[in-house]
């Protein structure tokens, strides 16, 4: 269980932080838990759902409001519900296709994950932080998937508004993937340059 501890910590804390970030995105960039307080805001957080419908919903409004202005033509913070993998892929399938389709390969990424954290050495411990941070994002996305059947992102970076200058909006979840895929990648480079070059062959003393 000691060689688990590290991947449950770091795949937990980084699926707490994901998922305190989205309520934040929440709280902040829709009315949805306006007038609400304490636990009813936490409730809040896992019942309301489409809250960036266009058109306006029954009553006539937009449920998500103005981006927040981070950093002004660079990093807004903006709400947007992506029922698809990155760049929108996949959000075209009927809902229930697309639902079945993500929950089993996010727990086929969750179980490979797993296996491989299980045969790495002790002395590996960049990639144990990698794939657990890889897991812990797989998570936050999981859990956005199977609570509202899509995932929650709010992070836009862009470049003065650009055509084809945007990178698309993301979360912590996607963020804490990309990192430790990254690591993993900082890894092998390293282990492939502390690899001893092989010395040639020594010529037979008959040739």
């Amino acid at each position: 269980m000691k060689n688990l501890r590290l991947l449950v910590l770091v795949a937990l804390g980084t699926l707490a932080a994901d998922q305190v970030s989205k309520y934040l995105a929440v709280s902040n960039l829709t009315d949805a838990l306006d007038g609400r307080s304490g636990l009813a805001r936490v409730a809040g957080y896992f019942s309301e759902q489409n809250l960036d419908n266009q058109p306006p919903s029954a009553d006539g409004r937009y449920r998500a409001t103005r981006p927040y202005r981070f950093i002004e033509d660079y990093w807004h913070f903006r709400y947007v519900e992506n029922p698809g993998a990155a760049w929108g892929l996949f959000a075209n399938l009927p809902d229930g296709a697309r639902r079945t389709f993500f929950h089993v390969v996010s727990l086929a990424a969750l179980a490979f994950i797993f296996a491989m954290y299980q045969r790495l050495d002790a002395d590996q411990r960049l990639v144990r932080v990698a794939l657990a941070l890889v897991a812990g994002g797989a998570l936050g996305n999981f859990m956005d998937r199977l609570v509202r059947g899509y995932v929650i992102d709010f992070i836009d970076w862009h470049w003065r508004n650009q055509p084809g200058m945007r990178w698309p909006t993301f979360n912590v979840a996607d963020s804490a993937i990309c990192v430790g895929v990254a690591l993993m990648l900082v890894d092998s480079l390293r282990v492939r340059r502390s690899e001893p070059s092989v010395p040639p062959l020594a010529e037979s003393p008959n040739s």
